[in-house]
């Protein structure tokens, strides 16, 4: 009898692997520059509100080159496994992990977000960063995250954001159509350009389809207690945190 193969993906999820296909070799720097160097520390908050929960093992999910999973290493003890639907952005993730030493604490394997390979309650916490705009049901995702979540384990995910304030919204929409495409082509080629015409745009429709309280409505939905946001870097970037429900 033939094993079965992996979950079917959905267009979204073909659609994020093929967009990222080309991006690894200089995304790490490029993801820096291009974002005006708030991503780190966006990354940064993300980690903290982990390591609130003293997790002995961490699940990454959309880890990418494995950028968060490192941090995570850093700052706690745990032993992490990092999902993604990109081979070639793990593949620069292992590179980059067995580079920093920590290929004995952290794991990297191809997975859906929609439906991971792990049984229910495996992990003390979960991060994910740019995840819920490449899903075709966020809702179902983070119920998905939350199902191997333990008990009052910790959540936290960060994501681009739409500024609030009407004079740096417009700057964000000229810098992310006009300026973004264009430094992504300069620096990265035609991948990144690419990339760079499809974020601004791809931001606004997911919040006007998922506006910040149908998010919250979604994480309480699939168990969690506790949510909060703080929105950061003029509205560029959103954090958002909570707990598990400890039934």
């Amino acid at each position: 009898m033939e094993e079965p193969g992996p979950p079917a993906a959905s267009p979204e999820n073909a659609f994020a692997a093929d967009l990222f296909e080309d991006l690894p070799p200089k995304y790490d720097r490029l993801a820096e520059v291009l974002s005006l160097r708030q991503n780190g520390k966006w990354r940064r908050a993300l980690v903290s509100h982990i390591v609130r929960f003293k997790p002995r093992r961490i699940l990454d999910v959309a880890t990418g080159t494995a950028g968060v999973a490192i941090a995570l290493a850093h700052a706690t003890d745990a032993d992490i496994v990092g999902v993604d639907l990109s081979d070639a952005m793990l593949e620069r993730g292992r590179n980059r992990v067995y580079d920093a030493g920590l290929d004995q604490r952290i794991r990297l394997q191809h997975a859906r977000a929609e439906q991971l390979p792990f049984p229910d309650a495996s992990f003390d916490a979960i991060s994910f960063t740019y995840l819920l705009r490449y899903v075709a049901e966020p809702a179902a995702t983070l119920a998905e995250l939350a199902r191997v979540l333990r008990p009052s384990g910790g959540m936290a995910g960060l994501d681009f954001y739409v500024p609030p304030n009407p004079f740096w919204r417009a700057s964000w929409r000229l810098y992310t159509r006009a300026v973004m495409p264009s430094a992504g082509y300069v620096l990265g080629g035609q991948a990144w350009w690419k990339a760079g015409r499809f974020l601004g745009p791809n931001i606004i429709d997911f919040y006007h389809r998922w506006p910040i309280h149908r998010i919250f409505e979604a994480w309480r939905e699939a168990g969690m207690v506790d949510v909060e946001d703080r929105v950061m870097s003029l509205g560029g970037g959103l954090v958002m945190w909570g707990r598990k429900h400890h039934a």
